[in-house]
């Protein structure tokens, strides 16, 4: 295999002078300068798609640094928006309570009270037993706010709603009605079972103590209404009131049951 030609060579032999008056001679010389200039055109093209190759990997580059960069700001975003809805599932079941919870006794209020005392009726409509109503009230609650203060009473309220709470059952429910009443709502339940849980509970508030230098006697006078069918329960309601306020007339710290 014969070695390629330098241009150096092809120029020196072009150049002797028996090759002169060769009638090849403008030929060859005509090929040697096409060749050359194919090969610039060549290296010409090759630098260009270095270039070309080198601007594309670097555009790529920093495509996928751009990329990588987005990735973290959105993996960012989406700690940030967990955390908030975290934040907004708590702050909306905080709500909830606050609009369901008496702030005080953290017991529940009137409108979680008149919610369960619904669905407690469509029970009833559905055949399932009756329920009970107990409306409660501290006796001389004004005495003790006016000989030891509200900071007292209040204390004496926190205390009685945790003691009426731990006599009731665990579907039982008891709501703060307003300043020192309280109402129980005890589902499917017959009268002298709720007497019996009632009784109870009377006990339980009298053994009370607000602390072992004071001598504050705490007692509740008790009105119980039992729910009858299609009966209106806010109607059912004022039946226990009245008679509560029975119960307080005949001497409180007492229970008195409202006739049907």
């Amino acid at each position: 295999m014969m070695k390629p030609w330098t241009d150096a060579e092809l120029e020196r032999l072009l150049a002797e002078p028996e090759h002169q008056e060769s009638p090849l001679l403008p030929a060859l010389q005509w090929l040697q300068q096409r060749e050359q200039t194919q090969r610039k055109q060549l290296e010409k093209l090759l630098r260009i798609a270095d270039c070309s190759d080198g601007l594309a990997r670097s555009q790529t580059q920093d495509l996928l640094g751009q990329y990588d960069k987005q990735l973290r700001r959105l993996e960012k975003i989406t700690r940030i928006s967990d955390r908030y809805q975290h934040n907004l599932m708590a702050l909306n079941e905080q709500l909830k309570q606050a609009a369901q919870q008496d702030p005080l006794t953290n017991l529940a209020n009137r409108r979680l009270l008149l919610a369960r005392l619904g669905e407690e009726v469509e029970r009833c409509r559905r055949g399932t037993k009756t329920f009970v109503m107990v409306m409660l009230d501290v006796d001389y609650f004004k005495r003790i706010n006016d000989n030891f203060g509200h900071e007292t009473g209040d204390r004496a309220l926190c205390m009685m709603a945790e003691t009426i709470v731990q006599q009731l059952r665990g579907y039982d429910l008891c709501a703060r009605w307003g300043g020192e009443e309280f109402l129980l709502l005890l589902p499917e339940t017959g009268l002298e079972q709720a007497t019996h849980i009632v009784e109870r509970v009377m006990a339980a508030v009298r053994a009370l103590r607000l602390a072992k230098d004071e001598t504050i006697r705490l007692s509740i006078s008790a009105g119980l209404a039992i729910y009858q069918p299609d009966e209106n329960v806010d109607f059912t309601i004022s039946r226990a009131d009245a008679a509560l306020i029975q119960a307080k007339n005949n001497g409180r710290d007492q229970l008195q049951v409202a006739l049907a």
